[in-house]
């Protein structure tokens, strides 16, 4: 055997031995390196299963969080508002105009509680801008309500506005919203058969299918008026008694929803240009200032109230001022806007509406205010105008429908299905 068969054996021999001898002991011994192998892949398992863990509760978390308005609203029939507490808690009236696509809310030309004077595209307004804004409260939104809960919530129920034009307006607003929900309209009908007018007291229209009412009782002052008494100066014609509230006021009590309005005829070219002057008792008030008599009159409305409402069944509510938007009030030029004004420039402020705010604080009852005018200020847009039923007649104290008095309607709907 030479040099090389020698080597080559011997190294064959030293090779089958050290296998032979890590084969015995690999059963009961383990290197530090393969220990360490073997901890680092059990804990990398661990991780990985962790992980998976937790992209698994962050994927469906965040399904929820997408998913959960539609639930919600699927649920409850309407999105909740988005803050903490109830609706009340929010300032609802400190907010902006922003264009919202979704609105109008309902067609004025399809629904036939709309007076033909308000239907501002029915007259031939060309511009629908003033249709798409919509109320943003700086902390809270207004809740898009599902109307068929609304319809269930006044199930058995009477609405009742009363108030002077703005009111009816706000009245017929109502209703064309919530008609968008039935599916026979024919069972939606004016209680005695009466076409809307503007001098008529009482309207009432019912839905048979849920039997409820939304009714309009128009009371422009709220306060009785009279005819002149015995003895009084030729200039007085009438007299408005200022401590009794209007005689039809009996039919307001029975009701679950109390919305009132007052202002708009608490004017010189209302009251005195017209021999109207105020009376307390059987004392004539010739000197008296309007606004004098204007808080007189809502004193004696939140005495009624508290005597004669049961404020555990009706919500009551008193909606504020509404500014006009007259450029000259001598020539009666009406400006109409294409979009909501920037500022108010002066609007936002009302002597009615800080008296309504005055006296309801002091009432003993729970009283909602509804307070408008600031809000409504900036909408020199949604105006009447030029496109009423009468075009020679220009209009910038009322509103278009739909329009502005649909977001007061949103907001008392936000209070009774939040509240």
């Amino acid at each position: 055997m030479n040099m090389t068969e020698m080597m080559t054996s011997f190294n064959r021999s030293v090779s089958f031995k050290r296998s032979a001898s890590l084969g015995r002991r690999a059963p009961s011994v383990t290197s530090p390196r393969v220990r360490r192998l073997s901890w680092v892949s059990r804990k990398f398992h661990v991780l990985v299963v962790i992980g998976s863990l937790i992209s698994f509760i962050i994927a469906i978390g965040c399904g929820y969080l997408f998913l959960l308005p539609s639930f919600s609203q699927a649920f409850h029939d309407y999105d909740t508002s988005k803050f903490n507490g109830t609706f009340s808690s929010c300032n609802v009236f400190n907010g902006s105009w922003v264009q919202d696509d979704s609105y109008p809310l309902y067609n004025a030309t399809e629904c036939p509680f709309v007076e033909q004077g308000f239907n501002c595209l029915g007259n031939g307004r060309n511009d629908k801008d003033y249709l798409r804004w919509r109320w943003k409260p700086k902390t809270c939104d207004i809740l898009r309500f599902k109307v068929r809960n609304v319809l269930e919530k006044f199930r058995n129920k009477r609405v009742v506005f009363v108030g002077d034009s703005m009111s009816r307006t706000q009245w017929e607003s109502l209703i064309c919203l919530l008609m968008t929900g039935v599916e026979n309209k024919t069972s939606v009908y004016e209680m005695n058969g009466n076409k809307i007018t503007k001098q008529i007291r009482f309207l009432g229209v019912r839905f048979s299918s849920f039997n409820f009412t939304i009714e309009f009782f128009r009371s422009v002052f709220l306060v009785q008026q009279g005819w002149m008494p015995k003895h009084a100066p030729k200039r007085v014609k009438s007299t408005l008694k200022l401590d009794k509230l209007d005689n039809i006021s009996t039919h307001w009590i029975n009701s679950d929803v109390l919305i009132f309005n007052t202002g708009q005829w608490w004017v010189p070219g209302k009251l005195f240009e017209t021999g109207c002057y105020f009376q307390v008792g059987n004392s004539l008030k010739l000197g008296m200032p309007i606004l004098t008599a204007f808080r007189t009159a809502l004193g004696t409305w939140a005495s009624w109230v508290e005597k004669n409402i049961n404020t555990n069944r009706t919500q009551v509510f008193f909606r504020t001022f509404e500014p006009s938007h007259w450029g000259d009030q001598t020539r009666r030029i009406c400006n109409v806007t294409q979009n909501p004004l920037s500022e108010a420039r002066g609007r936002d402020q009302s002597l009615f509406s800080d008296t309504v705010l005055e006296v309801v604080k002091n009432m003993k009852v729970p009283i909602t205010v509804l307070h408008i005018t600031s809000m409504s200020a900036l909408r020199s847009d949604a105006h009447v105008g030029n496109w009423s039923d009468s075009p020679f007649t220009p209009d910038c104290s009322h509103w278009c429908l739909p329009g502005v008095p649909d977001v007061w309607n949103e907001i008392i709907l936000s209070y009774l299905l939040t509240d």
